[in-house]
């Protein structure tokens, strides 16, 4: 067992499978107090279990670590507020890490999708951010002090039949980035993961998480990554599309080894870890004046270029 989280408290959600579960435990191992958050629902947000949370808190236990089970809805602001208040009165007043970890899927083309299965997306894994870190946030910011991981997806980028969770994706980012400068000048740091490993929400192999008719690009294309690198294939424990593989950079940016990390999303592809550059203009057209549509017949094709 490492020490780099002795003393410290962390909060991860959706902790009871997948991902989550891989980070809690981890957590664990480098000697935090770990609040292990999920509702137990099913990948479409229905239903819900005390087992996936009970699983992963008795494991930390039985292995000597201090762990506590919440069930706690993340996306509702009582159930964020409650699983907070679980931290400081289970582990002593403190919480030092946050580590969101939820999402759902509600696919459907765009012609077919319904409004509920859009705002139903974007409440659970848009909200189910924000309701935790803004109650954290309230401690990090008296605490001086604080970590923040948010876990979202490359479907913003663009995926077939899930504009409900490329909005989220979307959204995600970008409280991750207003958060990193709210909370920046208090030593807070809040970063985003974007993973592609096997979960409940991607059974498949990596090239097999969304199969599209006609031609579509590869995720790693769509991530702008280019063809994955190549690694040889391994089996069992820590193979390449485990989703325990997330778990090292999330408890990394969840130290205080980096404090000057902020702000940032991070990619973990099999053996690979990336990370994605900042939005930037790449051209610009000037003007004194208005453009005129003649203009924008010629200068706009040309600004994009010949392969638009």
């Amino acid at each position: 067992m490492g020490n780099r989280l002795e003393g410290k408290v962390a909060v991860v959600t959706g902790g009871g499978r997948g991902i989550g579960r891989g980070v809690a435990l981890l957590m664990a191992e480098e000697g935090a107090s770990v609040v292990v958050n999920d509702l137990g629902c099913d990948v479409d947000g229905s239903g819900s279990s005390r087992e996936p949370a009970d699983a992963t808190a008795a494991k930390i236990t039985s292995a000597g670590g201090k762990a506590a089970a919440s069930y706690a809805d993340t996306s509702t602001m009582d159930g964020a507020e409650a699983l907070i208040k679980t931290a400081v009165d289970t582990f002593g007043g403190q919480v030092d890490v946050l580590v969101n970890s939820v999402g759902i899927l509600r696919d459907r083309m765009i012609y077919q999708m319904t409004s509920e299965e859009f705002e139903q997306v974007i409440r659970n894994n848009v909200k189910g951010i924000f309701a935790p870190i803004k109650f954290a946030a309230i401690l990090f910011r008296q605490q001086r002090s604080g970590r923040i991981v948010n876990m979202t997806s490359d479907a913003g980028l663009g995926d077939i039949g899930r504009s409900n969770y490329a909005a989220a994706s979307e959204g995600i980012i970008g409280v991750t980035r207003t958060v990193a400068r709210d909370l920046g000048r208090y030593g807070v740091t809040c970063n985003a993961i974007s993973p592609m490993v096997e979960t409940r929400l991607f059974p498949g192999t990596v090239d097999e998480f969304r199969v599209a008719q006609g031609p579509s690009p590869t995720p790693d294309e769509r991530a702008g990554i280019g063809p994955s690198p190549a690694v040889q294939d391994w089996e069992g424990e820590g193979a390449q599309d485990d989703a325990e593989n997330v778990a090292p950079l999330a408890v990394y940016l969840s130290t205080y080894a980096a404090p000057n990390i902020n702000g940032f999303v991070f990619g973990v592809r099999r053996g690979s870890i990336y990370l994605y550059s900042n939005p930037a203009i790449e051209r610009t057209l000037h003007k004194w004046g208005r453009f005129t549509m003649d203009e924008m017949d010629v200068l706009v094709p040309k600004m994009i270029g010949s392969g638009f």
